[in-house]
């Protein structure tokens, strides 16, 4: 009795856990991408280092839209980068501050949030990359509960015809081993 117990119970795990890969596989999108929607207003947007630089030209459009009075760049590498593109695009400088010192999503948000938090910031848009959505806002949310966070992703390679020319395939698949890897290593739940 209690060896067909385990048997289903392992049976039932297996096909769950294959049921969810290929999900991940054929819908990664669906998993990866978390966007809070139109409307949303905070404090602050705050751009995640990485990506392709379309990052900054997203948090740009919302900053144009009136969601959020100032711009937060953090990570190193790019913050200048992406500011000289919030410029271009017509934020003025007086509306970007800038933490470059992060190297890693959790160092982003931890270095963040310490200097959000002695700014007084309540609401907050987290502006990155479709793919690495749920992992940040996962993260951002895990060092910061008591910030509410909004996530207004950039779609730049949404369409699955352009994933393998633009890089985004590779950068994606990767997600799917960085959100188990949180988990293990920050206890950041990706669910």
């Amino acid at each position: 009795m209690i060896r067909r117990f385990v048997f289903r119970a392992v049976l039932g795990s297996v096909l769950i856990v294959t049921l969810a890969g290929l999900l991940a596989y054929f819908y990664p999108e669906k998993i990866l991408c978390v966007d809070s929607g139109k409307g949303v207003t905070a404090d602050v947007i705050v751009v995640l280092g990485g990506g392709l630089h379309e990052r900054p030209q997203r948090a740009a459009e919302l900053f144009k839209a009136h969601a959020a009075p100032r711009i937060f760049l953090t990570g190193a590498g790019d913050d200048e980068i992406n500011r000289q593109i919030l410029l271009r695009a017509g934020v003025p400088a007086a509306a970007i501050e800038v933490e470059g010192q992060s190297k890693t999503t959790s160092e982003n948000a931890r270095f963040t949030i310490r200097r959000l938090r002695a700014e007084h910031v309540r609401r907050v848009i987290l502006v990155t990359s479709w793919y690495h959505a749920r992992r940040s806002l996962k993260t951002f949310t895990h060092y910061g509960p008591e910030l509410q966070f909004y996530s207004r992703p950039s779609y730049f390679a949404f369409d699955r015809e352009d994933w393998e020319k633009t890089g985004v395939n590779k950068r994606m698949r990767l997600e799917f081993l960085k959100l188990p890897g949180y988990w293990i290593r920050y206890g950041i739940n990706p669910f």
